[in-house]
């Protein structure tokens, strides 16, 4: 059982946490109605992301079996079989096409998962080995989950808070790119051969450097100024710090593996999270 659990990557359930960003920043997470449709959304995303990491992992059974820690997925090593894998996969996108149709998704809702299965299946057929475009890709999974947040419950996100995500997300992107091609020789993955540390340091410095500039601007625009939000810019700068300071370390990058590894780096984010919902509901 363990191993089909892991075949499902809960960890990286963390990432469709921003399927409930436009809820939480609007101020209104706590309204019954809209809860439950972000929650459902959620939930969706959940149910689809796992569905795309099955047939990835299937896609690329042979290159993992190759790689030093990728081996120890189910798949790759043998605990899970093909068909087994195929039929969960089944049954996840059949459990979160049902959602979608239980909770009346609206069209921009159906539009977003359509467009995550679309990208993910070419990425994991073959568009993850063209440089940029694997990263662009990438990046276009963490905006359709804000965008289904959005969608969901019909709170539009402010301009400000899309440009922040996108490039924290390039930012995440091009770590998890450098992480690799620092820990291996790209036998694994062939986009790697076409990157190099100096390209992916510069471009992730201009990306970090957005991201705080874009998110401080968020915090001080006028919709936000009432609620206080611009104090937790400090504390945003320390978290990219501490986050850039350990994927700078042994680490291949991979943003949930980072933050689940680094007890600091939780008690950030924890702060980050608690100081937000006290100026956003409390203060």
């Amino acid at each position: 059982m363990k191993d089909y659990i892991r075949l499902l990557r809960p960890k990286h359930y963390l990432k469709n946490v921003l399927v409930l960003l436009p809820l939480f920043f609007s101020g209104r997470f706590f309204e019954g109605q809209l809860l439950i449709k972000a929650a459902a959304g959620f939930a969706a995303f959940c149910l689809l992301s796992s569905f795309i990491y099955i047939i990835n992992d299937v896609r690329d059974v042979e290159s993992d079996r190759r790689h030093p820690t990728k081996c120890k997925r189910p798949i790759a090593s043998g605990a899970v079989s093909i068909h087994s894998a195929l039929v969960i996969a089944a049954v996840l996108f059949a459990a979160a096409t049902a959602i979608c149709v239980l909770m009346h998704f609206p069209l921009n809702g159906w539009a977003c998962m359509a467009a995550y299965f679309v990208v993910n299946l070419g990425y994991s057929f073959g568009l993850k080995n063209v440089p940029i475009l694997d990263v662009a890709l990438l990046v276009s999974g963490f905006l359709l989950r804000v965008l289904l947040g959005s969608a969901v419950t019909g709170i539009v996100i402010s301009n400000w808070l899309y440009l922040t995500v996108v490039s924290v997300s390039f930012y995440l992107a091009l770590g998890k790119r450098r992480g690799e091609l620092r820990r291996q020789s790209g036998t694994t993955r062939k986009v790697i051969k076409y990157y190099n540390n100096e390209f992916l340091d510069k471009n992730m410095n201009i990306c970090l450097t957005l991201a705080i500039v874009f998110y401080s601007l968020w915090t001080a625009d006028t919709a936000n100024a009432q609620t206080h939000l611009i104090w937790t810019v400090p504390l945003v700068i320390c978290l990219c710090l501490k986050y850039y300071l350990t994927i700078d370390g042994n680490s291949d990058g991979d943003p949930i593996e980072v933050i689940f590894q680094d007890k600091v780096l939780l008690a950030l984010i924890a702060a980050f999270a608690i100081l937000t919902v006290v100026l956003l509901y409390l203060v």
